[in-house]
């Protein structure tokens, strides 16, 4: 899809397909459909994530609490999003054994427990056996940072689902 194409939805159309960069948070997408036209890419980027960094704090974590948890009830129930489901089959968490399952929830309810919402990472660029190991490791974050951490997550997944839709080769992202 172009950035013409992009620049001529009307505002249900760019929803529907926009609605989702950011997990379950179409409202995003319906206030940056009002900041057409958009030069490219890194423009309608830019918008989302100037979206988000402007919210206040209990905005913010209410983008993280959005997220399901990884390997989590949604995988399990079969209520991910079509994106997330994808994502998590991707990085191998579709085929968790009983063991590591058991182990990702526990250490998402510790996590949850700790900060107030879920554990967000962008497993398309990690893997099944570095999901552990990573959130146990944030879970000894300062919450201030971790808040920062989670919400560098989901623009790198934003950022994904935005190439994704355009058709882009994904750029490399830095840490």
């Amino acid at each position: 899809m172009d950035m013409q194409k992009v620049n001529s939805m009307d505002f249900g159309e760019f929803v529907d397909v926009f609605g989702n960069v950011i997990e379950r948070c179409p409202l995003i997408a319906a206030a940056v459909w009002s900041q057409r036209p958009f030069s490219d890419l890194e423009d309608l980027e830019r918008h989302f994530f100037e979206f988000i960094d402007t919210l206040p704090r209990s905005g913010q974590e209410g983008i993280l609490r959005c997220h399901p948890d990884l390997a989590g009830r949604d995988l399990q129930r079969g209520t991910l999003t079509a994106e997330s489901q994808r994502e998590q089959s991707g990085a191998g968490l579709t085929t968790l054994s009983g063991d590591e399952r058991r182990r990702l929830s526990e250490l998402n309810a510790r996590y949850r427990a700790r900060f107030g919402f879920s554990f967000v990472l962008a497993v398309r660029l990690s893997d099944r056996a570095a999901v552990p190991g990573e959130l146990a490791r944030r879970l000894h974050q300062q919450p201030e940072h971790e808040l920062r951490t989670a919400l560098g997550e989901v623009k790198k997944i934003g950022h994904l689902r935005l190439l994704d839709l355009l058709g882009s080769e994904p750029a490399r992202l830095g840490p």
